[in-house]
């Protein structure tokens, strides 16, 4: 009854919130914003990148294995996105997302993607068909697929005390989300027409 009485308010309180919203000069970390009413309004594009069939790596491979293509994943990609100057706010299972902002945000962040793929062809996949029979042995492909796209989003901070994130709402994030799902190899970066109608040509030959 204690439970059903916390959520009952707790429910009331979320939904009659007004938020004060402020204009992001910098991509927000948890911190900046007030889990009470807080609202960043941002500017700027999203990457998902996202490792097609982590469930069929599984499937052939032991768990460790498995753990450490993930894990060399998600590192490039993270390393990758920093240094193109964007920032990482959410991993999720195999998945991570990160932010640009500034102008030429939609061109950092394809340049981005076309390096996490050059990553996972020419580094992470043979270098594990190399090291792991049973990526060998099993012709195991290691594959990926990033989105981008890019509008104006608000970030607001969503769960309870010590234990919370941020969440993003707006279109550019789902929709990058949805693009990262996409499955069409040898194509692996998708963006969105937003994205590509005002991007800075892109000029990149490896890492």
């Amino acid at each position: 009854m204690a439970l059903k009485d916390d959520l009952t308010k707790s429910v009331a309180g979320i939904l009659g919130t007004t938020f004060k919203e402020r204009d992001g000069q910098k991509i927000p970390t948890s911190e900046d914003v007030s889990l009470t009413d807080g609202a960043v309004k941002l500017d700027a594009a999203f990457i998902y990148a996202d490792l097609a069939g982590s469930g069929m790596i599984a499937k052939q491979c032991p768990w460790d294995t498995t753990a450490k293509i993930i894990r060399a994943y998600l590192d490039c990609a993270t390393r990758i996105i920093r240094a193109r100057g964007g920032e990482i706010r959410s991993f999720d299972g195999d998945r991570v997302m990160g932010v640009f902002i500034g102008d030429a945000k939609r061109s950092s962040a394809t340049k981005a993607a076309l390096q996490i793929q050059w990553a996972t062809r020419h580094l992470i996949e043979p270098e594990a068909r190399a090291r792991f029979n049973s990526v060998k042995n099993n012709d195991v492909k290691i594959r990926q697929a990033c989105g981008i796209d890019v509008g104006t989003s608000r970030a607001v901070r969503a769960g309870i005390r010590n234990n919370n994130d941020l969440i993003w709402i707006g279109r550019a994030p789902s929709f990058a989300a949805k693009l990262s799902d996409i499955r069409e190899y040898p194509n692996c970066t998708f963006i969105s027409a937003a994205v590509y109608n005002e991007m800075v040509p892109v000029f990149w030959t490896g890492c």
